[in-house]
C-alpha cells in the first residue's frame, strides 16, 4: 500500500451517515470510499483536460455560425 496522508475533511451530517453505511455495506473504510471517489473525479478532470486539449486545433464557431450550420442541414 501506497503511503498515506492524514488530513481532516469536515461532511455535513447526512453525508456522513451514508458514507458510513456503504462502508459497512461493503466491508470498506470511510478513508478507501473517499481516496476512490477523488481518485476517480481526478481522473475524469484529467480526461476531461486530455479531451479539451485534443480539440485545440478545431475552429471555433460562434453561435450564430452554429445556428447557420443546422439550418443548412448541419454542413458547413
Amino acid at each position: 500500500m501506497p503511503p498515506t496522508k492524514r488530513t481532516t475533511v469536515h461532511f455535513d451530517e447526512r453525508l456522513h451517515q451514508a458514507l458510513r453505511s456503504k462502508a459497512a455495506e461493503t466491508h470498506r473504510s470511510i478513508s478507501d470510499l473517499v481516496n476512490g471517489a477523488v481518485r476517480d473525479a481526478l481522473r475524469k478532470i484529467t480526461d476531461d483536460l486530455a479531451d479539451f486539449d485534443a480539440r485545440a486545433a478545431e475552429p471555433v464557431v460562434g453561435c450564430d455560425g452554429l445556428v447557420r450550420n443546422l439550418k443548412h442541414g448541419g454542413s458547413r
